[in-house]
């Protein structure tokens, strides 16, 4: 694999890395330092790479195990400030407050579900990624995949009506 080849199909996923990189690791700096020794290590292993058969799954399934290996080796600490869960976004002053009370509602909920919902739901739902991307990161079929994004999405909304509900009355 040559430069050029490398660059088009392995260094133009690196977009795509990022918000699961940021997510694991807790912070911007953190992920732009990891993507940088994710891609020196697939430029080290790009003749291995060629030869893959599923070069995205291979892109994203090395991300994934160097974040988690990075977070055993180091105390990383997670620098919340940095993890902008910006589910909904306001641009009038009154209903700003609002937005970012539901905001936080959301994130306390997300941060209670078990962590394989966790994790698909926000893969799916706030990183944009397909079901066959989220099947490659996480290891899981595309049919556990969906099942774990409805019930996930299930809690957050009976989380959320429960919460809305008893505010109301």
């Amino acid at each position: 694999m040559n430069k050029t080849e490398f660059k088009h199909k392995v260094f133009s996923l690196s977009e795509r890395l990022f918000p699961m990189v940021s997510r694991m690791l807790g912070s911007k700096v953190n992920a732009e330092d990891a993507i940088q020794e994710i891609m020196l290590k697939l430029w080290e292993k790009r003749n291995q790479i060629e030869k893959h058969p599923n070069i995205p799954g291979f892109v994203f399934l090395t991300a994934r195990n160097y974040c988690i290996d990075t977070l055993r080796k180091k105390n990383v600490v997670i620098d919340d400030s940095c993890l902008h869960l910006e589910f909904i976004k306001s641009e009038y002053g009154l209903e700003q407050l609002e937005w970012k009370e539901l905001n936080a509602i959301i994130k306390k909920i997300l941060q209670e579900l078990p962590k394989q919902q966790r994790e698909v739901i926000i893969m799916r739902d706030l990183d944009g990624y397909e079901f066959k991307e989220i099947a490659e990161v996480t290891q899981l079929k595309i049919g556990h995949i969906r099942v774990l994004l409805s019930r996930a999405r299930k809690q957050v909304g009976l989380r959320l009506h429960k919460t809305y509900k008893y505010e109301r009355n």
